[in-house]
């Protein structure tokens, strides 16, 4: 098989997602012929979505009014390959046949572990040493399909989202040469194993609030799992008390920083609070 000149579907609900695919995929030597969106109709603080007035150079942009829409759309672009990255709907089984060549996903996780909408988040609750990435074929489940590649980097203690994104958005754009690599030469990819899978769901009441007594680094994980789920949750969090108010903690700090924060006694140390807001 041809491993360039692919006609490429990318299926994203982040603008800058598919801008980075498709510079990426143009450098492999392949056209990205459009960057597809699914509908968002609540929209998601924190977060930049596609919406009609979105630019991708050089690729046209457009947005699945419904996830029964995505097949017929995908037949009129006839793809060879279908790449997706942050696309919050499963594809059905007539859609992944459209492309000649399959549909690939990138998924922030070491799959089997953490397979869902929450990956990295989970990671660090988990308290996992690595953060990781993966490339896997698509099937008619979310996160199960055989693997392509996959990378992992540590997880240090105070990692932000702002450090960690781009970590993982490197690592899995150095993979996708090898990955397509693959896929041209018809290599169904490795099975996923059940062992050790978990899932990665959006956080529920039970990881809502904040027990001080706990050890410091368990509250620091809570609060950056948090940080890193954006606008996912009907549930809102982490919320402790701080000098008799209830606030939502958005970022802290096992080291006592420069700038000025708010100091907390944990079961085993102190933990500063660098951001906090009221509830409401």
């Amino acid at each position: 098989m041809s491993t360039s000149g692919w006609r490429v579907v990318i299926l994203s609900n982040i603008p800058d997602v598919a801008d980075m695919l498709a510079s990426t995929l143009r450098r492999l030597g392949h056209e990205p012929v459009a960057a597809m969106a699914a509908l968002r109709r609540k929209p998601t603080p924190g977060l930049a979505w596609f919406d009609a007035s979105t630019v991708i150079p050089g690729t046209p942009v457009l947005i699945a009014p419904d996830k029964e829409s995505v097949k017929p759309m995908l037949t009129s672009l006839q793809p060879d390959l279908v790449v997706s990255w942050a696309f919050p709907w499963r594809l059905s089984p007539g859609a992944l046949q459209v492309p000649t060549y399959g549909a690939i996903n990138y998924h922030p996780s070491l799959l089997p572990r953490h397979r869902g909408s929450n990956p990295v988040a989970w990671t660090i609750r988990s308290g996992d040493s690595d953060y990781g990435v993966t490339w896997h074929r698509m099937d008619s489940t979310f996160d199960t399909g055989a693997m392509l590649a996959q990378k992992s980097t540590p997880v240090l203690v105070e990692d932000t989202v702002y450090d960690v994104v781009p970590r993982l958005c490197t690592l899995g754009l150095r993979l996708l040469r090898g990955v397509l690599e693959r896929v041209a030469a018809g290599d169904p990819g490795d099975p996923q194993s059940n062992e050790g899978a978990s899932d990665a769901e959006p956080f529920g009441l039970d990881y809502a609030s904040i027990n001080w007594s706990m050890p410091a680094r368990t509250v620091h994980d809570q609060v950056r799992a948090w940080a890193f789920t954006p606008g996912t949750h009907s549930v809102v969090g982490p919320i402790g008390e701080v000098d008799g108010t209830m606030v939502r903690v958005l970022r802290t700090s096992m080291d006592r920083p420069a700038e000025e924060g708010v100091r907390i006694e944990c079961g085993d140390g102190p933990l500063w609070i660098l951001e906090m807001e009221p509830l409401g």
